[in-house]
């Protein structure tokens, strides 16, 4: 979700289709019906087909500042770090103070409704702290960490170990993640936070600027697509080992398929050219951090309504998209841009 002065419209797109993919992920599409064998496919497949996005934006802030870093590792990682942590902290204590079930705040009173969600936290405390007020904010300090070690292991002349490390620290996450019941692997928290996904992501955008790699449209296409049969194949095969096939953030297949969807960019840099794409695409990372509480307020309000099925569905997507955006810019319009936004 990064910005730099050097803008490629085709990599600015690519902000738009993933920020709409992760709004897709938390609306949750398709979780009751269609079923089949009493199964959500259709909503499975909604569901995992959109985690390629967080990825993409890691390679993104990778490539995007790999220059700045190469020159001044510690300055550039610092005056990136700092605002991204201000606004996980604010948005860390607007999503702890806000109340998550109206009904419930209405018929036992606000205190009640979030102490039921600050003892949930309380309960992973090493989660709570990667995570922050609520779950989506893990992305902001998995970004921060990862171009923390970053710029630390250029610092110290140690740049060569950057991939080597990135990788051993995926595979652990992976192992210790989603295959958690098929190898009992221990981890202290959940591998999705932290380092484990975001530093292997980072350090591909920032080895692919770097050495200048560029591969055509079709064998992107391809890389794609194996990377996301390698996906699928294993959030199927991890059904065996009773791992819910919605569950996953990260397989072993996701970094090669989200390369693949950064390399098709990449290979089509006028994509983006529409004069919407620039605008719409500086807002995502607002959209990122706002976007959930909407997610909850209109699920609340569909239940209110009495929606079900395709018309929650519809409110809560559709309605978040345009709410978020739309709270998004008016919010940049004002000098609270700086705190919740950067």
């Amino acid at each position: 979700m990064s910005t730099t002065n050097q803008r490629i419209p085709s990599l600015e797109l690519g902000r738009i289709i993933a920020i709409l993919a992760v709004i897709t992920i938390h609306s949750q599409l398709f979780v009751a019906y269609p079923l089949y064998k009493e199964t959500p496919w259709l909503g499975d497949f909604i569901n995992q087909a959109s985690r390629f996005a967080v990825p993409y934006f890691f390679l993104l802030t990778g490539y995007l500042l790999q220059p700045k870093l190469s020159r001044d590792p510690i300055g550039t990682a610092l005056s990136y770090i700092k605002p991204l942590t201000i606004i996980w902290l604010v948005w860390s204590v607007i999503y702890l103070l806000m109340p998550f079930n109206l009904m419930t705040a209405m018929t036992e009173g606000y205190v009640a409704e979030r102490s039921m969600y600050w003892d949930y936290l309380a309960l992973t405390p090493f989660n709570s702290l990667l995570e922050g007020g609520l779950v989506h904010l893990w992305y902001l300090p998995a970004l921060v960490i990862g171009v923390g070690l970053v710029s630390i292991l250029i610092k110290a002349n140690l740049q060569r170990f950057l991939l080597p490390l990135s990788i051993i620290l995926f595979i652990y996450g992976v192992l210790a993640g989603s295959y958690f019941n098929a190898t009992d692997i221990p981890s202290l928290f959940y591998t999705r936070n932290g380092p484990f996904f975001s530093l292997i992501m980072i350090v591909l955008g920032f080895e692919i600027r770097r050495l200048n790699i560029s591969v055509s449209s079709v064998k992107a296409l391809i890389i794609l697509t194996i990377g996301m049969l390698i996906h699928f194949a294993e959030a199927y095969y991890l059904l065996s080992w009773d791992v819910d096939f919605r569950i996953h953030d990260y397989l072993f297949g996701t970094p090669i398929w989200a390369l693949g969807f950064f390399f098709f960019l990449l290979a089509n840099p006028s994509l983006g050219e529409s004069k919407w794409v620039q605008p719409v695409a500086n807002l995502t990372l607002g959209i990122y951090v706002s976007h959930l509480l909407f997610v909850i307020y209109l699920s609340n309000l569909a239940g209110f309504l009495g929606f079900e099925l395709w018309k929650k569905d519809l409110l809560v997507w559709f309605g978040t998209i345009v709410i978020s955006t739309l709270f998004t810019y008016l919010m940049m319009k004002t000098p609270l841009r700086r705190v919740l936004f950067r």
